[in-house]
C-alpha cells in the first residue's frame, strides 16, 4: 500500500469513527436512562474513544473527540452541555492515556478509568459553575456510575478492538 494510499485510508477511518461517534450520541439522546440519579448515562459515544485509542494516532483520536462533542453539543444540547462534555472528555481522555501507559490495566481498566475522569471533569466544571463544592458531594454515586457504564463500554470495545484491529493497523 502507498503512502497516499494509508493517508486516504486514515482520513476514511477518522471520518468513520466521528460518524460513529455522532450516531452513537443520537442514539443516546433517544434511549431514556434515568435510573432515578440524573446525569448518569452509559457514553455509548465513548465506545468509539475507547476503540480509537488502541487504533488510532492520539493527534487523531483528539480530533475525531473533540469534532464528536462539538457536533452533538450543537446538535442535541447547548453551550453549557458542550462545556460539561468538553471538560469531561479532556479529563477522561486523559485518565484513559495515563492508565493504558502504565500497562497496568485492561482495555476494560482503562475505560473504567475514562468513565470516573468523564464524571470528575464534569463536576469540576459544576463546582465552577454553581460557586459551590457541595457538588462533589455526588461525587461517590458518580463514580459508581462511572465504573459501571466504563466497564460495560470496555467490554464491548475490546471486542470492537480485537475483531477490527488487524484491518485497521495497516492503515
Amino acid at each position: 500500500m502507498s503512502r497516499r494510499e494509508q493517508k486516504t485510508g486514515r482520513a476514511a477511518l477518522c471520518g468513520m469513527l466521528i460518524a460513529l461517534a455522532f450516531l452513537f450520541s443520537y442514539v443516546e439522546t433517544l434511549i431514556p436512562i434515568s435510573l432515578g440519579i440524573p446525569g448518569v448515562k452509559l457514553g455509548l459515544a465513548n465506545l468509539v474513544t475507547i476503540v480509537g485509542l488502541y487504533l488510532v494516532s492520539l493527534p487523531q483520536l483528539i480530533f475525531i473527540s473533540l469534532v464528536r462533542i462539538v457536533l452533538a453539543g450543537l446538535t442535541f444540547g447547548n453551550g453549557f452541555s458542550m462545556i460539561y462534555s468538553l471538560a469531561g472528555g479532556i479529563v477522561s481522555l486523559l485518565f484513559m492515556l495515563l492508565a493504558r501507559k502504565t500497562g497496568w490495566f485492561s482495555q476494560v481498566g482503562v475505560s473504567i478509568a475514562g468513565g470516573v475522569g468523564h464524571n470528575i471533569g464534569q463536576l469540576v466544571i459544576a463546582a465552577l459553575v454553581v460557586e459551590n463544592t457541595a457538588v462533589f458531594y455526588y461525587l461517590p454515586v458518580l463514580l459508581a456510575a462511572g465504573s459501571v457504564a466504563g466497564a460495560v463500554i470496555g467490554l464491548i470495545g475490546g471486542i470492537v478492538t480485537e475483531r477490527i484491529g488487524p484491518a485497521v493497523r495497516g492503515l
